[in-house]
């Protein structure tokens, strides 16, 4: 069966410009994934200490920054909150999960008292243990645990 003017029905799809937008959505997350870092911009300590391990529960990260203000990771990771804030934030997450880690990621330039503050915050909302996020030392040997 011949339409008018003599041309067939082309029964397939043209899968050309779908390709080319995949590409387009690919360079796009490819560039904006790095932009979507978790946290607020901290200088951390070296140390030399060893990875912990992942666990199932996300972490509840204390973060300061180099002025000394204080955020945490759950709520509005991005505004800084008062103390009394953090207190209620942490409560309420520990009491939801007792066993949820703890941990403080502050800047290298924070006085020492500031980050005994936001400790002291995360132990009377009810957190045992409370650790800290560092940066690896590079290209430094460990040492070895003595016997």
């Amino acid at each position: 069966m011949k339409r008018a003017g003599g041309r067939r029905l082309m029964g397939e799809i043209n899968v050309v410009p779908y390709i080319d937008v995949m590409l387009v959505l690919l360079v796009i997350f490819m560039v904006t994934a790095p932009m979507l870092s978790q946290g607020i911009k901290v200088d951390l300590p070296k140390a030399g200490a060893e990875p912990i391990e992942p666990d199932k529960l996300e972490p509840l990260v204390l973060s300061i920054d180099r002025e000394g203000r204080m955020y945490v990771n759950i709520g509005d990771p991005d505004a800084p909150q008062t103390a009394d804030r953090i207190l209620e934030i942490a409560s309420a997450a520990m009491r939801r999960e007792p066993e949820r880690p703890v941990l403080v990621k502050a800047d290298t330039a924070v006085a020492y008292g500031r980050v005994v503050e936001g400790m002291v915050l995360l132990q009377q909302s009810g957190a045992k243990k409370v650790g800290f996020i560092t940066e690896p030392v590079a290209n430094e040997p460990r040492p070895r645990p003595q016997r």
